[in-house]
């Protein structure tokens, strides 16, 4: 994508390489009249900090020059330069509202979301499994207590952002939000459709402790950026993609073929979340325990919203069937 300057808005990619199946982490700074936006804000590291400073000096800014923080979701690949930047610049940070806890680090809210996968992990039958990964995010919260964002986090309305309506699209995080520049057909989407790799529909407890079906969400989402029809779409990750609506109809065909391999596996004996994950990924289960789990119960989800699958609560672990149809 050559042209970045169109009506009324300017965009400078910032592109860091990334070792990780992500190949790069991706943010944005973004000219519109008299402000210059930043769109999300990489990783806490050297590289990405340079990255920025490099691209605002090749176009003849300074870290001063930028007038807020945009925010997609609070996932700390593309929030980790804000204190940073805000300690130098007070500027203002924008997100969902649902981010806020999550980038305040609100200790309620993260003792409240330990308690929600000790309880799903012990209802999928994950057992020892699930009581280790529990323990590990016990150490996260203690390990990331200085992460916290250390500026004012306002919740964001249209009226912030002169030339982009704002699109809710939660699936990937519940608080995801993308960007759409209308004169320009582009959207800056976050982490919601990235070319090289499926996007994880990561399952997590809303602000009352109840899971959200967070693959359903994320279906809705890739529908609502297929009915844009945009020309682009700025990811959080990868290259820029350029008319992606056969994308995002091969995100959504992916989901059904995978939905109907699950459903093979409960109709050969599988019951539980578990032993469906352990079938299913082999060994990931145990390397990329917390995303295998995400990815399963979503798709059960998916099947028991179809009316594919029933479930049966029996001594506290949820046992799932396929239903006739």
């Amino acid at each position: 994508m050559n042209d970045l300057k169109k009506a009324g808005c300017e965009v400078f990619p910032i592109i860091i390489p990334d070792r990780s199946s992500l190949k790069s982490v991706n943010f944005f700074l973004v000219k519109q009249e008299h402000s210059l936006s930043m769109i999300d804000a990489g990783w806490n590291n050297e590289e990405c900090w340079d990255g920025l400073i490099d691209t605002l000096q090749k176009n003849g800014f300074t870290i001063n020059d930028i007038t807020e923080i945009i925010l997609t979701h609070h996932h700390i690949d593309h929030i980790g330069l804000v204190n940073r930047i805000t300690a130098e610049n007070r500027i203002p940070v924008f997100s969902h509202s649902e981010s806020i806890p999550r980038l305040k680090r609100d200790a309620a809210f993260l003792e409240m979301r330990i308690e929600f996968y000790s309880q799903l992990y012990r209802e999928m039958g994950c057992g020892e499994n699930g009581e280790k990964h529990v323990v590990y995010l016990k150490n996260a919260v203690k390990r990331n207590k200085q992460n916290a964002i250390q500026a004012d986090v306002m919740e964001i309305t249209t009226n912030q952002l002169l030339n982009f309506t704002i699109i809710e699209v939660p699936g990937h995080s519940p608080d995801q939000l993308s960007f759409h520049d209308k004169k320009n057909n582009w959207l800056f989407a976050g982490d919601l459709l990235i070319e090289h790799i499926s996007s994880n529909a990561l399952v997590e407890p809303n602000l009352f402790g109840n899971r959200i079906p967070t693959l359903l969400q994320h279906i809705d989402s890739l529908k609502k950026c297929l009915a844009l029809n945009v020309d682009f779409v700025f990811p959080g990750h990868g290259t820029i993609i350029e008319q992606p609506n056969a994308l995002i109809s091969k995100r959504l065909n992916r989901i059904d073929a995978k939905a109907e391999r699950l459903l093979q596996l409960i109709q050969s004996g599988c019951s539980t979340g578990s032993d469906i994950a352990k079938s299913y990924y082999k060994n990931t289960y145990y390397e990329q325990f917390s995303l295998v789990m995400s990815e399963i119960i979503g798709h059960l989800d998916f099947l028991e919203d179809k009316g594919r699958i029933g479930k049966e609560l029996i001594q506290g672990i949820w046992y799932y069937s396929v239903l006739e149809k």
